[in-house]
């Protein structure tokens, strides 16, 4: 029987936590990060993160690692529950407030019922009033959040049975509001949940019960009563948390995109308990490392794994550096990347993943991705799929001035196709959203940010942007500026020849081959010049001006090696290198000036430099240049 490779062993795990935690890496290839023991340690009670940050992944794991958790997790007929539920005199927020407060005292309350076994044989009075209250109103069945919800709006619009707690159905409230009722109602309910707690000692002899509400995602939209019902979950976690004191705790696992757009009246009061779950290339390698593990054998040491299972150099960069750096940080990005390179090695039946594994992975990650985020943003930002058109076969560095240019064409498109976000819809509101979604990154001093954590929100005065490296593969922009690179003795388009360089025999030999060392020290010195430049452009982005050297870099490196070439006496045609040169110089100015790639004067100045050392070139061979060899077609 064939032993099967490191690689075709090797697994990350699924990309989603429920099938993850049941038939896949979550449980021994789990990373106690500081989010997790945060989220234990009961200091946060909201948890918050992008799609696929590891929200789940830490539910998971409570419910997995304690007996007491209580999961919720709202399917469409839920949603729709409480998307609906008013109640007279009683705000959207605060009405939606009730209902979730209802849904989680019924889920106390089962669980008290069932619990108090644990605490001893007599059964206290207040959980035998909790039992009779749960049959009362057809809540001692049934394990679906909806039929508790029906349940709750059906009592709290109307009468609740509240026998079993010495309260008739008739409150005495003077000619109550329909909200006012309700929420009298609900006081007896949690007070009657408050005394079962405090009867069997919950708070004093075990861990708290933990009511955790996740995939909320699900059920929501952007519309004011989605945004009602997610204020109102915030404002009864609150609540209860408070109510019930040390005896149970609220956790929310909520999607960043969606925490963000809330705005209410109560927000500023909840900071506190925000915790907001970051992802550093360390923590995602310790991630990706202990799966390989758990999937391969614990002797995998990283040195083997990113040298020996995964090269250990992908086009000329660090592999390992590579990965990490074209997903963007958070666990489902990695775990989808890495698994891709693994498929692609199998399906290649290579025994170890080669460059050309990763390489082919990395342009298909950059498709799934680019898809991906158009989706994930679906709700909030439906024109979101069609801003990535802006940026096709381009550098990946943007200007705020090359994007108004590029915007201003497709503009009257946009607005046409999404008239209701005409006011987002602007070069600014384009640079926000992409930022706020991670596409773009921008320049500060000597970083790019991206989006995340406490990133400061894109400032006016910043111009310079940069895609984030996970779309460059799929848009076509893997370099900084759309610069030809220099190729000696491959015609631009658009090039018109009108000068070669001339070779001599005979007597007029020795005056040709003083001429061609002129020629070539005339470039070289042409390439000095411009390079110098290239230092003092100071308005030039740090990757563009690293692309424009390594070019004019290897012009001088051609030349010297055709000077070298000449003094062994090899028949080289140094005017021809030249003008090759000396066109290049030409495109390359033509193409800075087109790009728009500094929004100061940095660029202009470059520019005039290679068409002024162009234009020395072409003196010195006797004559003229043709066309730039640029064209835009």
């Amino acid at each position: 029987m064939t032993v099967p490779s490191p690689v075709e062993r090797l697994y990350f795990g699924y990309e989603d936590a429920e099938r993850d935690m049941t038939s896949g890496l979550l449980r021994p290839g789990f990373i106690r990060t500081t989010s997790y023991e945060a989220a234990i340690s009961g200091r946060k009670m909201l948890v918050i993160g992008r799609k696929g940050s590891g929200k789940s992944a830490i539910c998971m794991q409570l419910v997995a690692n304690s007996d007491s958790t209580v999961l919720v997790t709202p399917d469409d007929a839920a949603g729709d529950e409480i998307r609906r539920f008013e109640l007279q005199g009683l705000t959207g927020d605060t009405a939606k407030s009730l209902i979730w407060r209802y849904a989680f005292a019924i889920q106390a309350a089962r669980h008290l019922v069932t619990h108090a076994g644990t605490h001893g044989w007599r059964t206290p009075s207040a959980v035998r009033a909790l039992r009779r209250f749960l049959r009362a109103n057809g809540e001692a069945a049934g394990e679906r959040l909806y039929d508790r919800l029906a349940n709750g709006v059906q009592g709290l619009q109307g009468s609740l049975s509240l026998e079993a707690f010495g309260v008739k159905a008739a409150l005495d409230v003077a000619r109550p509001s329909e909200g006012a009722r309700a929420a009298r109602q609900l006081e007896v309910v949690e007070r009657g949940v408050a005394d079962a707690f405090d009867a069997l000692g919950c708070a004093d002899t075990h861990a708290p019960l933990l009511l955790l509400v996740d995939q909320l995602e699900q059920v929501w939209s952007s519309d004011p009563d989605s945004h009602a019902m997610v204020i109102g979950l915030l404002l009864a976690a609150k609540h209860v948390t408070g109510r019930y004191g040390r005896a149970l705790r609220c956790l929310l696992f909520l999607r960043s995109d969606i925490y963000d757009t809330l705005t209410f009246a109560e927000g500023d009061k909840f900071h506190g308990d925000e915790l907001r779950i970051q992802w550093t290339g360390e923590t995602l390698r310790e991630l990706a490392l202990g799966r390989a593990r758990a999937s391969i054998g614990d002797e995998l040491t990283p040195q083997r794994l990113w040298g020996e299972v995964f090269p250990r150099v992908t086009d000329g960069e660090d592999t390992v550096d590579r990965l990490f750096r074209h997903c963007l940080p958070r666990p489902r990005d990695v775990i989808q990347y890495l698994n891709l390179c693994r498929d692609i090695a199998v399906q290649n039946r290579h025994q170890a993943i080669t460059e050309e594994d990763v390489l082919q992975a990395t342009r298909q990650f950059s498709e799934w991705k680019l898809q991906d985020l158009a989706k994930e943003y679906l709700v909030a930002h439906p024109y979101l799929g069609r801003l990535p058109l802006l940026f096709e076969n381009t550098g990946y560095i943007v200007t705020r001035s090359s994007l108004e240019g590029r915007f201003t064409e497709v503009a009257d498109t946009l607005h046409g196709a999404f008239p209701d976000y005409a006011e987002v819809l602007t070069p600014s509101g384009v640079i926000d959203t992409l930022y706020s979604v991670g596409f773009l990154g921008v320049r500060r001093g000597t970083d790019v940010v991206y989006t995340g954590g406490a990133q400061l929100p894109v400032q006016q005065h910043e111009l310079e942007f940069h895609i984030h490296p996970c779309f460059r593969p799929a848009l076509g922009c893997t370099k900084p500026t759309p610069l030809r690179s220099y190729a000696p003795g491959q015609p631009y388009p658009g090039t018109v020849t009108q000068l070669s360089g001339h070779r001599s025999s005979g007597s007029d030999a020795g005056s040709a081959v003083g001429r061609d060392f002129a020629l070539l020290d005339r470039l070289s010195r042409s390439c000095d010049s411009v390079q110098r430049q290239v230092g003092r452009a100071a308005g030039l982005p740090d990757d563009t001006r690293v692309q424009v050297l390594r070019q004019i870099t290897r012009v001088k490196s051609r030349s010297a090696d055709v000077l070298l070439r000449l003094r062994s006496g090899m028949p080289m045609d140094a005017g021809a290198e030249v003008m090759e040169a000396a066109t290049y110089f030409t495109t390359l100015a033509a193409q800075l000036r087109e790009s728009h790639i500094d929004d100061g004067n940095s660029t202009d100045s470059l520019v005039r430099k290679l068409e002024e050392e162009a234009g020395r070139l072409g003196r010195a061979l006797g004559g003229s240049l043709g066309s730039s060899g640029y064209s835009n077609n």
